[in-house]
Protein backbone atom coordinates (compact mmCIF):
# COMPACT_ATOMS: atom_id res chain seq x y z
CA UNK A 1 0.00 0.00 0.00
CA UNK A 2 3.03 2.51 0.29
CA UNK A 3 3.93 1.86 -2.77
CA UNK A 4 0.56 2.57 -4.31
CA UNK A 5 0.31 5.68 -2.16
CA UNK A 6 3.97 7.00 -3.33
CA UNK A 7 3.17 6.52 -6.91
CA UNK A 8 -0.15 8.47 -6.26
CA UNK A 9 1.37 11.02 -4.75
CA UNK A 10 4.61 11.34 -7.17
CA UNK A 11 1.86 11.81 -10.21
CA UNK A 12 0.04 14.39 -8.45
CA UNK A 13 3.55 15.92 -8.34
CA UNK A 14 4.19 15.57 -11.87
CA UNK A 15 0.87 16.57 -13.42
CA UNK A 16 0.40 19.70 -11.16
CA UNK A 17 1.96 22.22 -13.10
CA UNK A 18 -0.15 21.27 -16.22
CA UNK A 19 -3.71 20.36 -14.90
CA UNK A 20 -4.70 23.63 -14.13
CA UNK A 21 -4.35 25.43 -17.21
CA UNK A 22 -6.83 24.30 -20.88
CA UNK A 23 -4.57 23.88 -24.11
CA UNK A 24 -5.65 26.05 -27.14
CA UNK A 25 -3.29 27.08 -30.01
CA UNK A 26 -0.44 24.67 -28.72
CA UNK A 27 -0.58 26.66 -25.41
CA UNK A 28 -1.40 26.14 -21.97
CA UNK A 29 -3.87 29.15 -20.64
CA UNK A 30 -6.13 29.68 -17.59
CA UNK A 31 -9.48 30.30 -18.52
CA UNK A 32 -10.57 33.58 -19.45
CA UNK A 33 -12.48 34.36 -16.59
CA UNK A 34 -10.14 32.76 -14.69
CA UNK A 35 -12.61 29.98 -13.28
CA UNK A 36 -11.26 26.42 -11.79
CA UNK A 37 -13.03 23.33 -10.98
CA UNK A 38 -11.57 20.42 -8.85
CA UNK A 39 -11.11 16.78 -10.15
CA UNK A 40 -11.73 14.30 -7.14
CA UNK A 41 -10.49 10.40 -6.62
CA UNK A 42 -13.13 8.69 -6.59
CA UNK A 43 -11.51 6.32 -4.59
CA UNK A 44 -11.01 7.91 -1.87
CA UNK A 45 -13.21 11.66 -2.77
CA UNK A 46 -9.81 13.62 -2.30
CA UNK A 47 -8.64 16.40 -4.31
CA UNK A 48 -6.60 15.70 -7.15
CA UNK A 49 -6.06 18.74 -9.05
CA UNK A 50 -7.78 21.97 -9.98
CA UNK A 51 -8.46 22.84 -13.60
CA UNK A 52 -8.98 25.78 -15.43
CA UNK A 53 -12.36 25.93 -16.56
CA UNK A 54 -13.43 26.85 -20.12
CA UNK A 55 -15.83 29.30 -20.61
CA UNK A 56 -17.76 30.76 -23.58
CA UNK A 57 -15.12 33.24 -24.65
CA UNK A 58 -12.51 30.19 -24.28
CA UNK A 59 -15.10 27.94 -26.40
CA UNK A 60 -14.86 30.79 -29.49
CA UNK A 61 -10.80 31.21 -28.59
CA UNK A 62 -10.40 27.02 -29.36
CA UNK A 63 -12.97 27.02 -32.22
CA UNK A 64 -11.37 29.80 -33.67
CA UNK A 65 -7.89 28.29 -33.12
CA UNK A 66 -8.76 24.99 -34.78
CA UNK A 67 -10.81 26.93 -37.78
CA UNK A 68 -7.22 28.31 -38.56
CA UNK A 69 -4.91 25.41 -37.93
CA UNK A 70 -7.82 23.49 -40.50
CA UNK A 71 -7.33 26.11 -43.51
CA UNK A 72 -4.00 26.59 -42.67
CA UNK A 73 -1.11 24.38 -41.83
CA UNK A 74 -3.34 20.95 -41.73
CA UNK A 75 -5.25 21.29 -44.86
CA UNK A 76 -1.34 21.83 -46.47
CA UNK A 77 -0.28 18.46 -45.07
CA UNK A 78 -0.30 15.35 -47.08
CA UNK A 79 -2.63 12.89 -45.75
CA UNK A 80 0.34 10.42 -45.37
CA UNK A 81 1.86 12.81 -43.45
CA UNK A 82 -1.32 12.99 -40.81
CA UNK A 83 -0.95 9.31 -40.42
CA UNK A 84 2.71 9.52 -39.94
CA UNK A 85 1.60 12.01 -36.67
CA UNK A 86 -0.78 9.76 -35.77
CA UNK A 87 1.77 7.59 -35.60
CA UNK A 88 4.22 8.94 -33.96
CA UNK A 89 1.30 9.69 -31.47
CA UNK A 90 0.96 6.30 -30.45
CA UNK A 91 4.35 5.82 -30.04
CA UNK A 92 4.51 8.86 -27.02
CA UNK A 93 1.08 6.68 -25.81
CA UNK A 94 3.62 3.74 -25.38
CA UNK A 95 6.62 5.51 -23.84
CA UNK A 96 3.99 7.26 -21.25
CA UNK A 97 1.39 4.38 -20.67
CA UNK A 98 2.50 3.73 -17.05
CA UNK A 99 0.98 7.61 -16.11
CA UNK A 100 -1.55 7.41 -18.52
CA UNK A 101 -3.37 4.24 -16.99
CA UNK A 102 -2.34 5.47 -13.29
CA UNK A 103 -3.58 9.15 -13.94
CA UNK A 104 -6.68 7.20 -16.21
CA UNK A 105 -7.15 5.29 -12.54
CA UNK A 106 -7.10 8.01 -10.60
CA UNK A 107 -9.64 10.37 -12.07
CA UNK A 108 -11.88 7.75 -13.18
CA UNK A 109 -11.25 4.64 -10.50
CA UNK A 110 -11.23 2.11 -13.34
CA UNK A 111 -8.82 -0.32 -12.04
CA UNK A 112 -5.35 0.01 -13.51
CA UNK A 113 -5.71 -4.01 -14.36
CA UNK A 114 -8.64 -3.02 -16.63
CA UNK A 115 -7.26 -0.13 -18.42
CA UNK A 116 -4.02 -2.10 -19.29
CA UNK A 117 -5.94 -5.19 -20.45
CA UNK A 118 -8.32 -2.89 -22.67
CA UNK A 119 -8.38 0.41 -22.92
CA UNK A 120 -4.57 1.55 -23.54
CA UNK A 121 -4.56 -1.54 -26.22
CA UNK A 122 -7.68 0.03 -27.32
CA UNK A 123 -6.38 3.71 -27.91
CA UNK A 124 -3.27 2.39 -29.66
CA UNK A 125 -5.40 0.33 -31.96
CA UNK A 126 -7.39 2.99 -32.97
CA UNK A 127 -4.52 5.17 -33.39
CA UNK A 128 -2.64 2.95 -35.48
CA UNK A 129 -5.80 2.02 -37.69
CA UNK A 130 -7.07 5.31 -38.41
CA UNK A 131 -3.14 6.24 -39.54
CA UNK A 132 -3.34 3.72 -42.00
CA UNK A 133 -6.76 4.96 -43.39
CA UNK A 134 -5.35 8.59 -43.97
CA UNK A 135 -4.21 8.47 -47.00
CA UNK A 136 -7.28 5.73 -48.51
CA UNK A 137 -9.76 7.92 -47.84
CA UNK A 138 -11.24 7.97 -52.05
CA UNK A 139 -13.59 9.01 -54.33
CA UNK A 140 -15.00 6.88 -57.23
CA UNK A 141 -14.99 7.87 -60.81
CA UNK A 142 -18.83 7.60 -61.99
CA UNK A 143 -19.77 7.23 -65.71
CA UNK A 144 -22.25 9.66 -65.90
CA UNK A 145 -21.95 11.06 -69.27
CA UNK A 146 -19.83 10.20 -72.33
CA UNK A 147 -18.97 13.87 -72.77
CA UNK A 148 -17.96 14.51 -69.13
CA UNK A 149 -15.77 13.10 -66.50
CA UNK A 150 -17.34 12.92 -63.39
CA UNK A 151 -15.87 12.01 -60.01
CA UNK A 152 -16.30 12.25 -56.48
CA UNK A 153 -13.85 13.24 -53.67
CA UNK A 154 -14.43 13.58 -49.93
CA UNK A 155 -13.35 16.34 -48.10
CA UNK A 156 -12.78 16.61 -44.26
CA UNK A 157 -15.65 18.70 -42.84
CA UNK A 158 -13.39 21.18 -40.85
CA UNK A 159 -14.14 22.12 -37.28
CA UNK A 160 -15.33 19.43 -35.15
CA UNK A 161 -16.40 19.45 -31.46
CA UNK A 162 -16.20 16.46 -29.53
CA UNK A 163 -17.52 16.06 -26.53
CA UNK A 164 -16.60 13.12 -24.25
CA UNK A 165 -18.00 11.01 -21.21
CA UNK A 166 -16.41 10.11 -17.63
CA UNK A 167 -16.77 6.08 -18.19
CA UNK A 168 -14.14 5.15 -20.67
CA UNK A 169 -12.08 8.81 -21.16
CA UNK A 170 -8.86 7.85 -22.73
CA UNK A 171 -10.96 5.26 -25.45
CA UNK A 172 -14.01 6.94 -26.41
CA UNK A 173 -11.77 10.32 -26.45
CA UNK A 174 -9.58 8.16 -29.26
CA UNK A 175 -12.22 6.77 -30.95
CA UNK A 176 -13.85 10.23 -31.85
CA UNK A 177 -10.02 12.01 -32.17
CA UNK A 178 -7.97 9.53 -34.34
CA UNK A 179 -10.38 9.57 -37.27
CA UNK A 180 -11.31 13.10 -37.33
CA UNK A 181 -7.32 13.98 -37.61
CA UNK A 182 -7.27 11.04 -40.27
CA UNK A 183 -9.81 12.88 -42.46
CA UNK A 184 -8.16 15.76 -42.12
CA UNK A 185 -10.51 17.54 -39.73
CA UNK A 186 -9.17 19.50 -36.51
CA UNK A 187 -10.57 18.89 -32.94
CA UNK A 188 -11.73 21.36 -29.90
CA UNK A 189 -11.92 18.31 -27.34
CA UNK A 190 -14.37 19.07 -24.35
CA UNK A 191 -13.89 15.81 -21.77
CA UNK A 192 -16.10 15.05 -18.97
CA UNK A 193 -15.23 17.57 -16.25
CA UNK A 194 -14.89 14.54 -13.61
CA UNK A 195 -12.32 13.09 -15.51
CA UNK A 196 -10.23 15.94 -17.23
CA UNK A 197 -6.83 14.73 -17.05
CA UNK A 198 -6.01 12.36 -19.81
CA UNK A 199 -7.77 14.37 -22.15
CA UNK A 200 -5.10 16.97 -20.84
CA UNK A 201 -2.31 14.43 -21.11
CA UNK A 202 -3.33 13.68 -24.70
CA UNK A 203 -3.41 16.58 -25.87
CA UNK A 204 0.56 17.37 -24.39
CA UNK A 205 1.57 14.75 -26.32
CA UNK A 206 -0.29 15.81 -29.74
CA UNK A 207 1.93 18.59 -29.22
CA UNK A 208 5.41 16.78 -28.68
CA UNK A 209 3.93 14.30 -31.85
CA UNK A 210 4.17 17.10 -33.97
CA UNK A 211 0.66 18.11 -34.24
CA UNK A 212 0.51 22.06 -35.24
CA UNK A 213 -1.24 24.58 -33.13
CA UNK A 214 -5.00 24.16 -32.90
CA UNK A 215 -5.62 21.17 -34.80
CA UNK A 216 -6.50 19.18 -31.43
CA UNK A 217 -7.98 21.52 -28.31
CA UNK A 218 -8.52 20.28 -25.07
CA UNK A 219 -11.35 22.83 -22.94
CA UNK A 220 -12.26 21.35 -20.05
CA UNK A 221 -15.45 22.40 -18.46
CA UNK A 222 -18.98 21.90 -17.95
CA UNK A 223 -21.28 20.81 -20.19
CA UNK A 224 -24.19 23.51 -19.38
CA UNK A 225 -21.53 26.17 -20.59
CA UNK A 226 -18.65 24.93 -22.23
CA UNK A 227 -20.07 21.83 -23.86
CA UNK A 228 -23.59 23.65 -24.89
CA UNK A 229 -20.76 26.85 -26.42
CA UNK A 230 -19.46 24.00 -28.43
CA UNK A 231 -22.55 23.38 -29.82
CA UNK A 232 -23.86 26.19 -30.74
CA UNK A 233 -20.80 28.01 -31.75
CA UNK A 234 -21.73 28.24 -35.73
CA UNK A 235 -18.01 27.75 -36.85
CA UNK A 236 -18.68 24.21 -35.26
CA UNK A 237 -19.13 21.75 -38.55
CA UNK A 238 -19.85 18.73 -36.68
CA UNK A 239 -20.50 17.33 -33.22
CA UNK A 240 -19.84 14.17 -32.21
CA UNK A 241 -21.13 13.44 -28.36
CA UNK A 242 -21.14 10.03 -26.39
CA UNK A 243 -23.16 10.16 -23.19
CA UNK A 244 -26.59 10.66 -22.08
CA UNK A 245 -30.54 10.42 -23.90
CA UNK A 246 -31.08 14.04 -22.12
CA UNK A 247 -28.00 15.59 -23.51
CA UNK A 248 -27.81 14.22 -27.00
CA UNK A 249 -31.53 15.69 -27.16
CA UNK A 250 -29.85 19.15 -26.46
CA UNK A 251 -27.05 18.73 -28.33
CA UNK A 252 -29.72 17.98 -30.97
CA UNK A 253 -31.68 21.43 -30.62
CA UNK A 254 -28.46 23.28 -30.65
CA UNK A 255 -27.02 22.08 -33.51
CA UNK A 256 -30.11 23.24 -35.80
CA UNK A 257 -28.29 26.48 -35.55
CA UNK A 258 -26.52 25.96 -38.30
CA UNK A 259 -27.38 22.65 -39.11
CA UNK A 260 -24.46 21.07 -38.01
CA UNK A 261 -23.57 17.27 -38.61
CA UNK A 262 -24.03 15.16 -35.39
CA UNK A 263 -23.32 11.95 -34.24
CA UNK A 264 -24.88 10.65 -31.05
CA UNK A 265 -23.54 7.27 -29.56
CA UNK A 266 -26.34 7.50 -26.36
CA UNK A 267 -27.58 5.28 -23.25
CA UNK A 268 -28.27 1.40 -23.21
CA UNK A 269 -30.39 -1.35 -21.07
CA UNK A 270 -28.73 -4.62 -23.17
CA UNK A 271 -30.47 -7.77 -22.46
CA UNK A 272 -28.05 -10.54 -22.36
CA UNK A 273 -30.22 -13.57 -22.95
CA UNK A 274 -29.30 -17.04 -21.54
CA UNK A 275 -31.21 -20.07 -23.11
CA UNK A 276 -31.84 -23.69 -22.22
CA UNK A 277 -29.20 -24.93 -23.95
CA UNK A 278 -26.78 -22.74 -23.08
CA UNK A 279 -23.06 -23.62 -21.74
CA UNK A 280 -24.28 -22.09 -18.02
CA UNK A 281 -20.97 -21.69 -17.36
CA UNK A 282 -19.84 -19.88 -19.73
CA UNK A 283 -22.77 -17.55 -19.93
CA UNK A 284 -22.87 -16.53 -16.47
CA UNK A 285 -19.32 -16.01 -16.38
CA UNK A 286 -19.77 -13.42 -19.12
CA UNK A 287 -22.80 -12.27 -17.69
CA UNK A 288 -21.14 -11.24 -14.53
CA UNK A 289 -18.30 -9.77 -16.57
CA UNK A 290 -20.70 -7.68 -19.15
CA UNK A 291 -22.79 -5.77 -15.57
CA UNK A 292 -19.82 -5.64 -13.31
CA UNK A 293 -17.00 -4.35 -15.54
CA UNK A 294 -15.87 -0.69 -14.96
CA UNK A 295 -18.52 -0.67 -11.87
CA UNK A 296 -21.51 -1.44 -14.73
CA UNK A 297 -20.25 2.34 -16.14
CA UNK A 298 -20.45 0.79 -19.79
CA UNK A 299 -23.36 1.63 -22.08
CA UNK A 300 -23.77 -1.64 -23.61
CA UNK A 301 -24.06 -2.86 -20.31
CA UNK A 302 -25.71 -5.96 -20.03
CA UNK A 303 -27.95 -4.99 -17.04
CA UNK A 304 -30.98 -6.79 -18.25
CA UNK A 305 -30.08 -10.88 -17.81
CA UNK A 306 -32.60 -12.86 -19.29
CA UNK A 307 -32.92 -16.46 -17.86
CA UNK A 308 -35.57 -18.86 -19.45
CA UNK A 309 -37.34 -20.58 -16.47
CA UNK A 310 -35.71 -23.82 -16.53
CA UNK A 311 -32.14 -22.19 -15.67
CA UNK A 312 -33.24 -19.24 -13.73
CA UNK A 313 -32.52 -20.51 -10.51
CA UNK A 314 -29.32 -21.54 -11.23
CA UNK A 315 -28.53 -18.27 -13.40
CA UNK A 316 -29.47 -16.43 -10.23
CA UNK A 317 -27.16 -18.51 -7.80
CA UNK A 318 -24.62 -18.55 -9.96
CA UNK A 319 -24.46 -14.77 -10.50
CA UNK A 320 -24.40 -14.13 -6.77
CA UNK A 321 -21.60 -15.99 -6.36
CA UNK A 322 -19.49 -14.10 -8.74
CA UNK A 323 -20.80 -11.03 -7.59
CA UNK A 324 -20.10 -12.18 -3.71
CA UNK A 325 -16.29 -13.05 -4.83
CA UNK A 326 -15.75 -9.64 -7.03
CA UNK A 327 -12.37 -8.43 -5.53
CA UNK A 328 -13.61 -4.49 -4.84
CA UNK A 329 -10.77 -1.95 -3.61
CA UNK A 330 -8.18 0.27 -4.65
CA UNK A 331 -8.45 1.02 -8.64
CA UNK A 332 -4.22 1.08 -8.38
CA UNK A 333 -3.71 -2.08 -6.79
CA UNK A 334 -3.27 -4.44 -9.91
CA UNK A 335 -5.36 -7.31 -7.79
CA UNK A 336 -8.39 -5.46 -7.93
CA UNK A 337 -11.58 -6.23 -10.17
CA UNK A 338 -13.84 -3.51 -9.86
CA UNK A 339 -13.45 -0.03 -8.11
CA UNK A 340 -15.53 2.84 -6.84
CA UNK A 341 -18.12 4.49 -9.14
CA UNK A 342 -17.03 8.18 -10.85
CA UNK A 343 -18.31 10.12 -8.37
CA UNK A 344 -20.65 10.66 -5.29
CA UNK A 345 -23.58 11.88 -7.47
CA UNK A 346 -23.18 8.49 -9.76
CA UNK A 347 -22.91 6.43 -6.11
CA UNK A 348 -26.86 8.35 -5.13
CA UNK A 349 -27.86 8.01 -8.68
CA UNK A 350 -27.23 3.57 -8.30
CA UNK A 351 -28.18 3.39 -4.60
CA UNK A 352 -31.07 5.19 -5.42
CA UNK A 353 -32.04 2.81 -7.79
CA UNK A 354 -31.57 -0.01 -5.86
CA UNK A 355 -34.19 1.55 -3.53
CA UNK A 356 -36.11 1.91 -6.33
CA UNK A 357 -36.07 -1.96 -6.97
CA UNK A 358 -36.66 -3.08 -3.85
CA UNK A 359 -39.75 -0.66 -3.16
CA UNK A 360 -40.70 -2.28 -6.76
CA UNK A 361 -40.82 -5.72 -5.13
CA UNK A 362 -38.02 -6.83 -6.77
CA UNK A 363 -35.56 -9.46 -4.51
CA UNK A 364 -31.81 -8.70 -3.58
CA UNK A 365 -30.02 -11.76 -3.63
CA UNK A 366 -26.86 -9.87 -3.33
CA UNK A 367 -25.45 -6.60 -2.66
CA UNK A 368 -27.41 -3.63 -2.20
CA UNK A 369 -25.69 -1.67 -0.54
CA UNK A 370 -22.41 1.40 -0.55
CA UNK A 371 -18.95 -0.62 0.16
CA UNK A 372 -17.36 1.22 3.14
CA UNK A 373 -17.58 4.73 3.98
CA UNK A 374 -14.51 6.34 2.17
CA UNK A 375 -15.05 6.69 -1.99
CA UNK A 376 -18.09 5.51 -3.87
CA UNK A 377 -17.61 2.59 -3.76
CA UNK A 378 -21.22 0.39 -4.77
CA UNK A 379 -21.19 -3.41 -4.18
CA UNK A 380 -22.29 -5.48 -6.91
CA UNK A 381 -25.96 -5.68 -6.65
CA UNK A 382 -28.54 -8.89 -8.18
CA UNK A 383 -32.17 -8.60 -8.49
CA UNK A 384 -34.21 -11.15 -8.63
CA UNK A 385 -37.94 -11.42 -9.32
CA UNK A 386 -37.89 -8.43 -11.57
CA UNK A 387 -40.53 -8.32 -13.82
CA UNK A 388 -39.94 -6.24 -17.24
CA UNK A 389 -41.98 -3.53 -16.11
CA UNK A 390 -39.93 -2.14 -13.55
CA UNK A 391 -38.39 0.87 -13.05
CA UNK A 392 -34.83 -1.14 -13.03
CA UNK A 393 -35.75 -3.17 -16.43
CA UNK A 394 -36.81 -0.28 -18.16
CA UNK A 395 -34.32 2.39 -17.25
CA UNK A 396 -30.35 2.79 -17.65
CA UNK A 397 -29.18 2.47 -14.02
CA UNK A 398 -24.99 3.01 -14.77
CA UNK A 399 -23.81 1.14 -12.02
CA UNK A 400 -23.33 -2.53 -10.30
CA UNK A 401 -26.60 -3.41 -10.90
CA UNK A 402 -28.10 -6.73 -12.56
CA UNK A 403 -31.53 -7.00 -13.03
CA UNK A 404 -32.51 -10.64 -13.57
CA UNK A 405 -35.58 -11.64 -15.10
CA UNK A 406 -37.16 -15.27 -16.56
CA UNK A 407 -38.42 -15.71 -20.17
CA UNK A 408 -40.31 -18.57 -21.53
CA UNK A 409 -39.59 -19.15 -24.89
CA UNK A 410 -37.82 -17.49 -27.41
CA UNK A 411 -40.56 -15.09 -28.44
CA UNK A 412 -41.27 -14.21 -24.82
CA UNK A 413 -37.61 -13.39 -24.47
CA UNK A 414 -37.37 -11.15 -27.76
CA UNK A 415 -40.58 -9.38 -26.43
CA UNK A 416 -38.86 -8.62 -23.40
CA UNK A 417 -35.45 -7.81 -24.80
CA UNK A 418 -36.82 -5.57 -27.34
CA UNK A 419 -39.17 -3.95 -25.09
CA UNK A 420 -37.20 -0.92 -23.83
CA UNK A 421 -36.39 2.61 -25.41
CA UNK A 422 -32.88 1.49 -26.04
CA UNK A 423 -31.11 -0.61 -28.92
CA UNK A 424 -27.40 -0.17 -28.53
CA UNK A 425 -26.74 -3.75 -27.76
CA UNK A 426 -27.78 -7.61 -27.10
CA UNK A 427 -26.52 -10.53 -25.98
CA UNK A 428 -27.57 -14.31 -27.01
CA UNK A 429 -25.89 -17.66 -25.06
CA UNK A 430 -27.32 -20.97 -27.24
CA UNK A 431 -26.11 -24.03 -28.40
CA UNK A 432 -28.75 -23.78 -31.19
CA UNK A 433 -27.38 -22.19 -34.07
CA UNK A 434 -30.55 -21.92 -36.14
CA UNK A 435 -31.65 -20.15 -32.71
CA UNK A 436 -28.74 -18.12 -32.74
CA UNK A 437 -29.98 -16.48 -36.06
CA UNK A 438 -33.27 -16.15 -35.17
CA UNK A 439 -32.32 -13.79 -32.00
CA UNK A 440 -29.65 -11.74 -34.03
CA UNK A 441 -32.39 -10.95 -36.88
CA UNK A 442 -35.10 -10.14 -34.37
CA UNK A 443 -33.13 -8.68 -31.85
CA UNK A 444 -33.33 -4.21 -32.04
CA UNK A 445 -29.40 -3.54 -31.41
CA UNK A 446 -26.95 -2.30 -33.42
CA UNK A 447 -24.52 -5.04 -32.09
CA UNK A 448 -25.65 -8.63 -30.99
CA UNK A 449 -23.11 -10.84 -29.34
CA UNK A 450 -23.31 -14.93 -29.42
CA UNK A 451 -22.21 -16.61 -27.30
CA UNK A 452 -19.64 -13.66 -25.72
CA UNK A 453 -20.52 -10.30 -24.43
CA UNK A 454 -19.34 -7.07 -24.67
CA UNK A 455 -16.06 -7.10 -26.95
CA UNK A 456 -15.59 -4.53 -29.97
CA UNK A 457 -13.16 -3.71 -32.51
CA UNK A 458 -12.69 -0.92 -34.33
CA UNK A 459 -13.00 -2.01 -37.47
CA UNK A 460 -16.77 -2.55 -37.17
CA UNK A 461 -19.36 -0.25 -36.56
CA UNK A 462 -20.72 0.84 -33.10
CA UNK A 463 -24.04 2.56 -32.52
CA UNK A 464 -27.68 2.20 -31.92
CA UNK A 465 -30.98 3.97 -32.52
CA UNK A 466 -34.11 5.56 -30.68
CA UNK A 467 -32.63 6.44 -27.04
CA UNK A 468 -29.18 4.56 -28.05
CA UNK A 469 -28.61 7.82 -30.47
CA UNK A 470 -28.02 7.65 -34.33
CA UNK A 471 -24.67 6.83 -36.82
CA UNK A 472 -22.01 4.77 -36.18
CA UNK A 473 -18.79 5.28 -35.13
CA UNK A 474 -15.32 3.00 -36.00
CA UNK A 475 -14.62 1.20 -39.44
CA UNK A 476 -15.59 3.23 -42.36
CA UNK A 477 -18.75 4.68 -40.82
CA UNK A 478 -16.22 6.72 -39.15
CA UNK A 479 -14.86 8.44 -42.01
CA UNK A 480 -17.72 8.77 -43.49
CA UNK A 481 -18.90 10.84 -40.25
CA UNK A 482 -16.00 13.56 -40.36
CA UNK A 483 -16.59 13.75 -44.60
CA UNK A 484 -18.48 14.98 -47.23
CA UNK A 485 -18.36 14.33 -50.75
CA UNK A 486 -18.29 16.61 -53.70
CA UNK A 487 -19.05 15.60 -57.09
CA UNK A 488 -16.76 16.76 -59.96
CA UNK A 489 -18.07 16.89 -63.58
CA UNK A 490 -15.93 18.36 -65.96
CA UNK A 491 -16.47 18.40 -69.45
CA UNK A 492 -14.77 16.87 -72.08
CA UNK A 493 -16.92 17.85 -75.22
CA UNK A 494 -18.24 15.10 -77.44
Amino acid sequence: MKCISYVRFALLDRIADNTNRLLIDGHRTASASGGTFQTLNPATGEVLATVAEAGVADIDAAVRSSRAAFEGAWSHMRASERGALLLKLADLIRRDEDELVRLESLDSGKPVSAIRRQDLPAVLDTLTYYAGMADKISGQVIPARPDALTYTVREPLGVVGAIIPWNFPLMIGMWKIAPALACGCTVVLKPAEVTPLTALKIGELALEAGLPAGVLNVVPGFGKVAGQALVDHPDVDKVTFTGSPVVGRQILQGAAGNLKRVTLELGGKSANIISSDADIDAAVKAAGSGIFFNTGQVCSAGSRILAHESVYDEVVERLAARAKSTRIGDPLDASTAMGPVVSEVQMQRVLNYIDIGRNEGASIVTGGARRGDAGYFVEPTVFAGVRHEMRISQEEIFGPVAAVIPFKDDEDAIRIANGTVYSLAAGVWTGDIARAHRFTKKLKAGTVWVNTYGPTDIRLPWGGSRDSGFGREHGDAAIDNFTEPKAVWINTGR
